[in-house]
């Protein structure tokens, strides 16, 4: 009686431990580079350049092979226009705000993902010597994401991540009617980084 008892009593504690063992969420810090695709329209070209910045990550599974994702991430570039009255410049802050679902592969160490979801996309103009116009206002637009990549499982707590990421978002324009493209571009993201797990 007593021995049952005590298994009585251990069970529940057993499963609490066994439950705080599962890692369900992890963090993610990666370098990022945002690489915006020549993009035109309404007689405007834009060429942009490559901008380096980081990617924040937290990610919760629902089950072991799928789960929800929340990401920021922040870059600078600069954004070169062309067109028939102007040649210009805007250095700017571009900020990525989204949510995604995540499908995992799991294969021992090496675990594949697939993710997409939506995303606020903000561009923001840097006063500075690199912008040639103070007009400038910030842009802000609704689009998404897809990515595919894999974690590698240094150990229970630690994995290394790359993926490439692609968003698809409306071309800034500052506010201003002559810098209007009026099309969306696909930019490409790749990041590598490393995830947490608890």
């Amino acid at each position: 009686m007593k021995k049952s008892l005590l298994l009585f009593l251990l069970l529940p504690l057993m499963a609490v431990a066994g439950f705080a063992q599962e890692s369900r969420m992890d963090a993610s810090a990666s370098g990022s580079a945002v690489i915006p695709p020549f993009n035109s329209g309404n007689a405007v070209q834009l060429h942009s350049t490559v901008g380096f910045g980081g990617l924040f990550s937290f990610r919760y599974l629902l089950t072991p092979h799928s789960g929800l994702e929340v990401n920021y991430q922040y870059a600078q570039q600069v954004q070169h226009y062309i067109n028939p009255t102007n040649n210009l410049l805007i250095h700017n802050r571009f900020q990525e705000i989204s949510g995604a679902y995540v499908y995992n592969f799991v294969f021992k160490n090496f675990n594949p993902f697939v993710e997409g979801g939506p995303g606020g996309y903000i561009f923001t103009p840097i006063r500075d010597g690199k912008t040639q116009t103070q007009s400038a206002s910030q842009s802000t637009s609704i689009g998404a994401f897809y990515g595919a990549g894999f974690a590698y499982e240094l150990s229970p707590s630690w994995d290394i991540r790359v993926e490439y990421r692609g968003i698809i978002v409306k071309a800034p324009s500052f506010g201003q009617d002559n810098l209007r493209t009026d099309r969306y571009y696909n930019i490409s993201d790749p990041v590598i980084g490393v995830a947490y797990h608890f």
